[in-house]
């Protein structure tokens, strides 16, 4: 079993909301990425998502897309990532690591390497945002022999079969994609989202987190009222991008961002638990 289970378990029982912070590996620079990570630890953040630098992402907008070129500038490569997790490992054997990226790298390194070396790095969850999950047996059947958790996508367009469908195949989360779009996009429909959420539970009992469009504190503590998880990932990294001269900078305003987030959800989550 992965770490991503008992993480959720532990926030359920203290009634709080998981904060998953997103960075991409090697950006701004291979050296920041393992301190970045434990800096968002330290801020608050419950799992990390990891993303492996790909060419062409096109699940993400433009903000992610240009901290894949930079950290390509840096050749980041699978093998790299997965050495930046094992590093990671040496000073955080607990926190929860879910790598997210394209199929292709994963292809090419061969399902059962690629779960084998993941596993031994610590990562604890994969996703594959171009992997459906009609064609993910053999992914899924490698993962889940070494104890990683397969993770994989809903969106507002999702129907009650691929919901099912998802539901027989995924394990530690699912990630609702809140928006019709890419990552970054337009502004969040609570209701609307709530309302999804809703169908979602109705037939997957696993832990829900909500992505996308997540761009402050107080859309992660509206989103913490209604979901399980919140993750931020344009946010975050336009301020990485912003201040990628300095390190020291970087850890800096991930800190805040991260912390107020953190500190807006948990009240948000203590205001409901009150009523």
């Amino acid at each position: 079993m992965s770490r991503i289970p008992q993480r959720f378990a532990e926030l359920h029982a203290s009634g709080r909301k998981a904060l998953i912070p997103y960075i991409t590996a090697g950006d701004p620079d291979p050296a920041v990425t393992v301190p970045l990570l434990h800096t968002l630890v330290e801020a608050g953040a419950d799992l990390l998502e990891l993303g492996v630098p790909f060419s062409d992402p096109m699940a993400d907008g433009p903000v992610i897309q240009r901290a894949t070129e930079r950290a390509l500038a840096h050749h980041v490569s699978l093998h790299d990532v997965l050495d930046l997790v094992r590093r990671f490992r040496q000073g955080d054997p607990d926190t929860p690591v879910v790598l997210m990226g394209y199929l292709n790298p994963v292809e090419v390194m061969g399902y059962q390497v690629f779960a084998d070396a993941a596993a031994e790095a610590g990562v604890d969850g994969v996703l594959t945002v171009d992997m459906p999950p009609e064609e993910s047996h053999d992914l899924v059947q490698a993962l889940r022999g070494r104890g990683l958790d397969p993770i994989f996508l809903l969106a507002p367009t999702s129907s009650q079969e691929r919901i099912r469908l998802i539901g027989a195949v995924a394990s530690g989360f699912v990630y609702y994609v809140s928006l019709k779009g890419v990552t970054g996009a337009a502004n969040l429909a609570l209701d609307s989202v709530a309302a999804k959420l809703a169908e979602i539970r109705g037939v997957i009992e696993l832990p829900l987190g909500v992505g996308f469009g997540i761009k402050d504190a107080d859309t992660a503590a509206a989103v913490a009222g209604i979901a399980d998880a919140v993750v931020v990932g344009s946010a975050l990294v336009s301020r990485i991008e912003a201040n990628s001269a300095s390190p020291e900078a970087v850890m800096r305003e991930a800190t805040d961002l991260i912390a107020d987030m953190r500190r807006a959800m948990d009240a948000a989550t203590a205001t409901i638990e009150e009523r």
